[in-house]
């Protein structure tokens, strides 16, 4: 792991080989044809979308091998690998759909990869209570598909809806899309089944509410595969929406568009979809609407009810038209809908040779647009930036997430990746901000983490020695110090 003195380097030590016995083992567990030891595997499950893996992995690079990967098909199975693992102490990493930014998934002391993807099965839907029960591993694009064909919605809309997991939303506490009305995934999850460090598999009630102490999902929620590995949840879910109405408006200057959202929430309104595009991001993302040129742009996309969908659009557009906001119809919000989940830019451009990344941050309102305009300058300032833009996404009554994304064609790639990053982290953090809204920690903001949690790091810590004495699950994520 680095600090602050200096970058993660491309490749870590390979690791020891794992023993005969203990893949002798883990097969007798989850059968031959589900115990991969090609090199093609274990090249795929070696990285996530971490941008910095990518450019090392275009020279032919890798961060770091696993020795085998294993996919099992039930709790149980995962639950006898965990104690072939503790018995054998190798390390463990939880792998779902491989698609976080950060470095998550890189499996830095080598070990048994536990892909849970054949754990893909909705068990039990509750209309009743609005609920349904799944098995950790299923798709996100899939997930959602058949919700939608028995009448229901999840909510839960990230970027990486087609190739994600439920298990990794609830392991990054990520957030969706439609986040400002249906809730992020802490609001989403109502139980989990999950197996612990030790193999035993504990569950939380299926309850509205319980006053017993801490909750398991509160635990597991954000700990990226070091605590547990979440095999089951119980989430809420949502009929699907009557009426959908688009709506986007224009203005200015970044400033108002804010403050028109800000009052919209203050008045009990929680549209699906609210996002706030600074001028350089409508010139990357909506060119071809000449008539938004030297704007900031407000996307809106309202659904329910349809009573109520129609009130609140009136509000909304009652709240911008008086912060000056001129209305610009439905096609900004159909191109958004159309090109949300399209990423394939972003690959070409490292293919060219440019260091592109996104990072998501947070504040409170009253510190919202210092901290907007405080982070493009501290981006614009690292030499080697040609591209500084940020919006605005899941809003609160309270503040609201900031969105960034840099790019540059530096001389030295690694030195101004970590460059960027470093001056946004110190930028929020100086500024009271949090330094992840709903990406998480992996590698990357490791080298944050201790400043941004103070005391309750070493408290963390603690309980992460006491739940996997080992250190086997996912060691060396999160800053936790294995």
């Amino acid at each position: 792991m680095a600090d602050k003195a200096g970058p993660l380097k491309e490749t870590f030590p390979h690791p020891p080989r794992l023993s005969d016995a203990f893949l002798e083992e883990v097969e007798k567990v989850v059968g031959s044809a589900d115990l991969k030891t090609s090199e093609a595997e274990l090249i795929a499950h070696s990285r996530d979308f971490w941008p910095l893996s990518q450019i090392w992995f275009l020279k032919g690079k890798i961060p770091a091998l696993p020795e085998a990967v294993a996919y099992p098909e039930s709790t149980q199975e995962v639950a006898k690998i965990v104690k072939l693992s503790a018995k054998y102490n190798v390390p463990i990493v939880p792998y779902g759909g491989g698609t976080g930014v950060l470095g998550g998934a890189v499996p830095l002391f080598g070990g048994l990869v536990v892909d849970i993807k054949k754990m893909n099965e909705i068990l039990e839907v509750n209309d009743k209570s609005l609920l349904v029960k799944v098995q950790a591993g299923i798709n996100g694009w899939r997930y959602e598909e058949a919700l939608n064909s028995l009448g229901y919605t999840g909510g839960h809309i990230p970027q990486s809806l087609p190739s994600s997991t439920v298990g990794g939303w609830i392991a990054c506490r990520a957030a969706g899309q439609f986040s400002t009305k249906y809730g992020k995934i802490e609001d989403l999850v109502v139980s989990v089944e999950a197996v612990m460090p030790d193999g035993k598999v504990v569950k939380s009630k299926t309850v509205p509410r319980s006053s017993t102490g801490p909750r398991l999902e509160q635990l597991l929620l954000g700990s990226e595969g070091i605590l547990g590995i979440i095999t089951e949840a119980t989430l809420h879910i949502f009929p699907f929406p009557e009426k959908r109405v688009l709506l986007s408006f224009a203005f200015d200057e970044l400033e108002r568009p804010l403050e028109a959202v800000r009052k919209i929430l203050r008045r009990g309104f929680f549209p699906a979809v609210v996002r706030i595009y600074d001028e350089a991001e409508v010139s990357l993302h909506f060119r071809n609407l000449k008539e938004l040129e030297g704007k900031s742009l407000l996307l809106f996309v309202l659904e329910g009810d349809a009573k109520l969908t129609d009130l609140e659009a009136e509000v909304v557009a009652e709240e911008c038209r008086k912060e000056g906001g001129s209305f610009n119809g439905e096609e900004p919000v159909k191109h958004w809908l159309k090109t949300r989940f399209d990423v394939h830019l972003l690959a070409e451009m490292v293919k060219a040779g440019a260091v592109i990344d996104t990072i998501e941050i947070a504040t409170t309102w009253d510190k919202a647009t210092e901290l907007y305009h405080r982070t493009i300058e501290s981006l614009q300032a690292v030499d080697g930036t040609v591209h500084a833009s940020g919006h605005f996404s899941h809003f609160y009554q309270d503040g609201a997430c900031l969105y960034l994304t840099f790019g540059g064609f530096p001389t030295s790639p690694e030195e101004y990746y970590w460059q960027a990053w470093g001056a946004v982290m110190e930028t929020t953090l100086k500024l009271g901000g949090t330094i992840s809204h709903h990406h998480g920690v992996g590698l990357v903001r490791a080298k944050w983490i201790h400043e941004e949690l103070g005391e309750y790091f070493e408290v963390l810590k603690k309980i992460k020695s006491a739940i996997d004495p080992l250190k086997i699950f996912n060691p060396g994520k999160l800053g936790w110090g294995e």
